[in-house]
């Protein structure tokens, strides 16, 4: 299987932005390779908004928890409830089982799929792409391959391959690295000092012990739960802030199905394609929340758009099409980006003001438009009074006005 093969598009990566793509891609005709790492499962906390479930045709099946609201902890252990207050709720997935649903359904769409690691590009006497990379074969030995590609999505993850070959200035995306424990929560938890365990709420911790600089959590996914921590500190432990926040909670008997931990980007790249034939998607053009670190739906939007993108290159042969993916996406999603990073700039480096800002969340006014803009994807403007109200509480947490 050599490079005489040719794909109209080379899919790296089966994580919901590159199966979200290759889908799509599959699904309109084109010849589609899905090149993905084998037995990888990303750090997550697995939350998915209704508007994913419904843009995406996600099957009941797949969302194994209903979270009905949250619950936030202060530096000092203050604790502020944020209830739904609609009849929506938040889905829980697990990726292990989420994204292999994905990769499947592009599989039927007529995507062929592969496992293997993307090692380089290179190209042949006529400019066309060549995709190297090594798998193994039946009998387990590792060999190198090449395939050639009109085009080539990079859906690899934050620390992509494929970005830091074909996108200039991709290496230098800063980064929050997160690591999780997957836990099977048994029927009786010992509800302790600090917090009872609810299958039905998802508990944020904005603590300097479990993360001086982010955020630690307890996301419930039906029989297991996801228990982990984000940090940009090199030196400070994950895996021990971990192990305190079970004990803290009473879930450190809980039985350990898996460790996982990976590095999560903290703004958009500038420059998502190589104005070629090369266009990134999720996590590789950094397209994760900042403040919640929130990826799964800015992922698989960003896989579509990508689709959409090499799509219309390949009907046309303008590469100007590949750049559209980001200028849809940050038209759409920029002001949000935006908005949550000045937030996690400014709200998440000191404990004196994550104090501040968790008796902000109190608000009722607050809660109603953050929950309304999760859930929704967009900035909610129907309700003028209430911005201008948390418009001046803001201000007067800035101004220290308000006693934490």
């Amino acid at each position: 299987m050599g490079s005489s093969e040719i794909f109209d598009v080379v899919v790296v990566g089966g994580g919901p932005a590159g199966a979200t793509a290759a889908h799509d891609l599959a699904r309109r005709g084109r010849s589609v390779l899905l090149l993905d790492r084998a037995g990888r499962i990303k750090p997550c906390g697995g939350a998915v908004p209704p508007t994913l479930i419904r843009e995406y045709e996600i099957p009941d099946h797949l969302i194994v928890a209903r979270v009905s609201g949250a619950r936030i902890f202060s530096p000092k252990s203050n604790c502020v409830e944020m209830p739904i207050q609609s009849e929506g709720y938040v889905g829980m997935v697990d990726r292990d089982v989420f994204d292999e649903w994905l990769r499947e359904r592009a599989r039927l769409a007529g995507a062929q799929r592969r496992a293997g690691t993307f090692e380089s590009f290179s190209r042949d006497a006529s400019g066309r792409l060549e995709v190297h990379y090594r798998c193994k074969d039946e009998g387990g030995v590792e060999q190198k391959r090449s395939i050639k590609a009109r085009s080539v999505i990079g859906a690899d993850g934050a620390v992509s391959a494929v970005a830091r070959q074909a996108i200039p200035g991709a290496e230098r995306v800063p980064y929050v690295f997160a690591y999780h424990e997957i836990v099977r929560i048994q029927q009786q938890v010992p509800a302790t000092s600090t917090a009872a365990y609810d299958a039905h709420r998802c508990d944020i911790y904005y603590q300097g012990n479990f993360s001086p600089d982010f955020y630690a959590w307890v996301f419930p996914h039906g029989g297991t739960a996801s228990i982990g921590t984000g940090s940009a500190h090199k030196g400070f432990s994950l895996r021990q802030a971990v192990e305190a926040l079970r004990v803290s909670t009473g879930l450190a008997a809980q039985e350990t199905i898996r460790r996982e931990g990976a590095p999560i980007p903290l703004r958009p790249l500038k420059k998502w394609d190589n104005g070629r034939d090369v266009v990134l998607a999720g996590d590789a053009a950094g397209v994760v929340a900042p403040a919640s670190g929130e990826g799964i739906y800015y992922a698989m939007t960003g896989g579509r758009l990508a689709g959409d993108a090499v799509e219309q290159f390949l009907e046309t042969g303008d590469v100007r099409a590949l750049a559209t993916a980001r200028k849809r996406f940050m038209r759409t999603h920029g002001r949000v980006f935006w908005i949550l990073g000045i937030m996690q700039r400014f709200w998440y480096t000191s404990d004196r003001r994550r104090e501040r800002f968790v008796t902000m969340c109190a608000d009722r006014d607050v809660q109603r438009l953050t929950w309304d803009s999760y859930m929704n994807k967009k900035l909610i403007k129907a309700d003028p009074v209430a911005h201008v109200k948390i418009f001046f509480k803001d201000l007067a947490h800035l101004l220290g006005l308000v006693s934490p």
